[in-house]
């Protein structure tokens, strides 16, 4: 099997000479553990003093979990379940975050019950159920901030403005819970460098407004949107941590906890999806390759953003001219199309598979068995010994 060149950047982890010693049937996933590992270490070299709670929503896989849980990182949830999945594997739950700003009051008793102690909110009517449900907790709030240079905004959904959150906080403390921190998001995959740091000193003007009330919070929570590599360049988190760490360092006081919570930027690049093509059709003028997994098996994101997402590829067919091709996957959904303009070779046929790059983050997490098609297996090297 010879392996086509890649037009753009690629996992350098998961190259042909990796990918041509599996013998497995298609379509899968194969992760690179440590290719996690290094990402995290990088991670924590650029923001120093920064503790990673990792997003386990972009990626719950238990292998993921314990490679993380073993360098040392800890975890941020959104549901009882995701709490359940890491207590599966040795996690206690008083090191995890439950961040998700609106929760089932059964799950932040059970929550509660087990040991979490620091619950988000960004509203009264959170505050109310965590102050019934569990008694005495700590609690940070989730302010809204600019997140216009990400590819998912998120700030519609959640998320409150300062003033509101100065009273959040006061209203905690009336409530018997503990005023813990502050958190933001400035969206997925965000593309500006300074994105974070901007609202760290939105933070920051919180804090010492609050300090004046004898309020001195103890956590600030970067959360998440850091960014992976697709077929375009990204900032460098060495960039971002830069500048973040120069806004931290002018913040009123140094809170004794700082935090992260990174998802795709951990696990994205790390992982190569290898399905095969099942079908080739010439339509119009356009090239159209027909694999076995699409949108509904694991490639979500493609539905999410206009003219799908920008996946890096490869196949398997012999090298040549590279062209464009329709991507798309074998549900008789007409949206479930991965790309527009997928530059692969001339001589792509059926029975050839595709490798899409950078297809740790959101791809198990979504998978379904839509129309009967099964998402990829999951393999799993760079593991230790």
């Amino acid at each position: 099997m010879t392996i086509g060149t890649a037009p753009s950047p690629w996992p350098a982890t998961l190259g042909p000479a990796q990918l041509q010693a599996i013998d497995m049937p298609t379509p899968y996933l194969v992760t690179d553990l440590s290719a996690i590992r290094d990402r995290h270490a990088a991670f924590r070299a650029a923001l120093p003093g920064v503790r990673v709670h990792y997003a386990m929503k972009c990626n719950p896989s238990p292998e993921i979990l314990r490679a993380l849980h073993a360098e040392g990182a800890g975890f941020e949830i959104a549901s009882l379940g995701e709490l359940r999945t890491l207590q599966a594997i040795g996690v206690d739950p008083a090191d995890v975050l439950y961040s998700n700003p609106v929760k089932p009051p059964s799950h932040i008793a059970a929550a509660h019950a087990a040991g979490l102690w620091r619950y988000s909110f960004d509203s009264p009517n959170e505050l109310a159920k965590i102050a019934e449900h569990a008694p005495g907790a700590a609690v940070y709030v989730r302010l809204r901030v600019d997140d216009q240079g990400s590819a998912f905004p998120l700030s519609r959904k959640f998320g409150t403005d300062t003033e509101d959150a100065y009273d959040l906080l006061l209203l905690a403390e009336r409530l018997g819970l503990r005023p813990y921190g502050i958190t933001f998001h400035v969206g997925s995959q965000c593309l500006r460098p300074d994105a974070w740091a901007e609202a760290v000193d939105t933070a920051g003007k919180l804090m010492d407004r609050l300090r004046h009330d004898g309020i001195e919070l103890e956590m600030l929570d970067l959360g998440g949107g850091f960014p992976a590599r697709y077929t375009t360049g990204v900032p460098a988190i060495e960039q971002i941590g830069a500048v973040t760490t120069e806004a931290i360092d002018a913040l009123p006081y140094r809170p004794p906890l700082l935090v992260a919570e990174p998802g795709r930027h951990l696990v994205a690049e790390a992982a190569v999806l290898a399905a095969t093509v099942i079908g080739h059709e010439r339509r119009g003028d356009q090239n159209w390759l027909y694999l076995e997994v699409g949108a509904f098996n694991g490639l979500m994101e493609v539905l999410q953003t206009p003219g799908g997402w920008d996946y890096p590829v490869r196949s398997s067919a012999p090298a040549g001219d590279l062209v464009p091709y329709v991507v798309t996957g074998p549900t008789c959904d007409s949206s479930d199309t991965i790309g527009y303009a997928m530059m692969l070779p001339e001589g792509v046929r059926t029975g050839d598979v595709v490798y899409l790059g950078s297809t740790g983050g959101y791809t198990l997490a979504y998978a379904s068995h839509f129309n009967g098609f099964a998402p990829p297996t999951p393999l799993f090297v760079g593991a230790r010994e």
